[in-house]
């Protein structure tokens, strides 16, 4: 299929970016003005922008509060959670009986930190080295580190999302002793534990679906893992240079890094801006 220009250009009616390495530098841990001037020229084309991302809503204020732009909606926790400046609502926690077991488990896992997401509130079970490190590594775009015992929250509250620091082998035990988990990755530190049956192109169709639209009218931007399935289903799936071989692999097309205008280059390469 050939996307430069033309028809497809102005089929598109929205873009979804992630965060980590896509909007935000993993060098200078700010989002490049190359990129802010990109979101305006879309808002003034009738484009609406939305944020699409493995973060939860209350981590990501630290970099959203930075940007000049007033995104249209956010698809955060994997796809788990969205919402629209118009009144979408749309929640995907997992499973109670999923998050009890896992939790069970990383208490017999003493020296395992996990980072519980829900909608307005995260906090990690323990801190240790590996977090403080993965935490430094994130600068400024790092968000605050609150500690509490699961047993106290999970109960009353609903549980999207559980990134523990452990290793694919672990994931994979973790994943198969439940009945609807399965683990994406944006971090080789560690893993984001959700719904099987979700993920970042299932809030996407929930988004579009919302608006009366579909997946060809949309261009998404990722840079991870737990952005593979967005590029794959989104009309145009364009990875950034600084990606990883698996996105890189899923995109219809690879852009320049975020550091070098790679939202900005592939945007006016379509033809959408």
């Amino acid at each position: 299929m050939v996307f430069h220009g033309g028809s497809m250009a102005q089929d598109i009616k929205t873009a979804f970016f992630d965060i980590d390495g896509t909007l935000t530098s993993f060098v200078t841990h700010v989002v490049p003005q190359s990129t802010v001037d990109a979101l305006h020229a879309l808002q003034r084309n009738g484009v609406k922008v939305f944020i699409c991302s493995g973060r939860a809503p209350s981590y990501m204020g630290v970099v959203l509060d930075t940007i000049p732009v007033t995104f249209d909606g956010i698809v955060g926790l994997n796809g788990q959670y969205c919402t629209t400046r118009d009144g979408l609502d749309y929640r995907h926690p997992i499973d109670q009986a999923d998050v009890k077991l896992i939790t069970d488990w990383l208490e017999t896992h003493a020296d395992v930190v996990a980072n519980y997401a829900e909608s307005d509130y995260g906090y990690f079970n323990r801190t240790n080295a590996a977090l403080e490190r993965t935490w430094n590594s994130l600068g400024k775009t790092a968000p605050k580190i609150d500690v509490h015992d699961p047993r106290e929250r999970i109960a009353n509250h609903s549980t999207f999302q559980i990134s523990p620091y452990v290793d694919e082998t672990m994931e994979a035990e973790i994943a198969s002793m439940c009945g609807n988990v399965r683990g994406v990755r944006w971090h080789p530190a560690f893993t984001d534990l959700i719904p099987a049956d979700g993920g970042k192109a299932v809030g996407m169709q929930v988004m579009l679906e919302h608006f009366g639209w579909t997946k060809d009218n949309a261009i998404a931007f990722g840079d991870g893992g737990n952005d593979v399935d967005m590029l794959r289903f989104a009309g145009i799936g364009v990875a950034m240079g600084n990606a990883t071989d698996e996105p890189k692999a899923a995109a219809d097309y690879v852009t320049d890094s975020v550091d070098d205008a790679g939202i900005a280059n592939a945007l006016k390469h379509f033809g959408v801006i």
